[in-house]
């Protein structure tokens, strides 16, 4: 019996309990709700594929607008935001160890406090008035006669939702890259050099990037599902769900306007579960290009 208490597989149990409570249980729910009628008050009706059949052939605004605004943003942020994850960790990893750290704590910070900060700066740096820093250059410059609805107009808040988004990106992905290149043994770029390697392009791609696969798999994937499940950045900028003739719905915010203001959850874990596919999916491709072969 001692034996059995002593077995590794205890110090699993409290990961798995959790696993299962917040992780497998909402996700098998979510799938049976959505072959289901469900209004949060009567009892769930169930409809069978009647939910994404709606979703796919009758729900314009899905298509239209909220399919290609996610795609789009997610394929923007989410390999631009690796991509400096990558290129400022490994310049911070060439500087000094103190400045290194205060660097660090900089670009990390917006990831932590993007919610605030968002209500905080950036609503205030777009703001439509007068009042908002944009706006003031440009009238005092005289580039505009009126002041321009930056959050307002569908033609520049997606623009400004990716660019907030990439500046608070540099999260845990930005610190394990920061971590991998600063674990990498020192003796391989010696080795390399004396091998014939000429700059430091040639360290990235030969020596860098395939000594720290792990750090650049967890990176990529944290990007994917980061990008994927944003969706208060447009909301909080706008300050509307849904955004603006639609110009900022990421698949996030047709979510909770189904399931939160329209109370349609049946219709919304539909949406849900499209989602959670095209995450899974992604996912699986970054893994095959990214993880170890054998």
């Amino acid at each position: 019996m001692i034996r059995r208490m002593n077995s590794p597989a205890w110090f699993l149990t409290p990961y798995i309990v959790l696993f299962v409570t917040f992780i497998i249980i909402p996700v098998i729910l979510a799938i049976g709700l959505s072959f289901t009628f469900f209004n949060t008050i009567e009892t769930p009706e169930f409809i069978g594929l009647r939910n994404y059949i709606e979703l796919f052939t009758r729900d314009e605004v899905f298509m239209q607008h909220v399919l290609p605004n996610t795609i789009r943003f997610a394929f923007i942020v989410g390999p631009v935001g690796y991509m400096m994850s990558f290129l400022l960790a490994w310049m911070l990893a060439q500087i000094p160890h103190r400045p290194r750290t205060l660097f660090a704590i900089i670009l990390y910070s917006p990831s932590m406090t993007a919610g605030i900060a968002m209500a905080v700066v950036w609503t205030v740096m777009f703001s439509g008035n007068a009042t908002g820093y944009i706006n003031a250059w440009l009238l005092n410059w005289g580039f505009v006669q009126e002041p321009v609805q930056f959050l307002q107009s569908p033609e520049y808040l997606m623009n400004i939702m990716i660019v907030v988004s990439l500046w608070g990106s540099m999260g845990v992905g930005f610190l394990a890259m920061l971590a991998g290149i600063l674990n990498i043994d020192q003796t391989l770029y010696e080795a390399a050099y004396m091998d014939g390697m000429k700059n430091r392009w040639q360290e990235i791609f030969y020596i860098t990037i395939p000594s720290m696969k792990p750090q650049m798999l967890f990176g990529a994937v944290m990007a994917v599902v980061g990008t994927f499940q944003v969706g208060a950045i447009g909301v909080q900028l706008s300050g509307a769900n849904p955004t603006p003739q639609y110009a900022g719905q990421l698949m996030v915010n047709h979510i909770e306007d189904f399931g939160f203001i329209r109370y349609l959850m049946g219709y919304a874990s539909a949406v849900s579960v499209f989602l959670l596919i095209m995450i899974y999916t992604i996912s699986k491709v970054t893994f095959s290009l990214l993880g170890e072969k054998d």
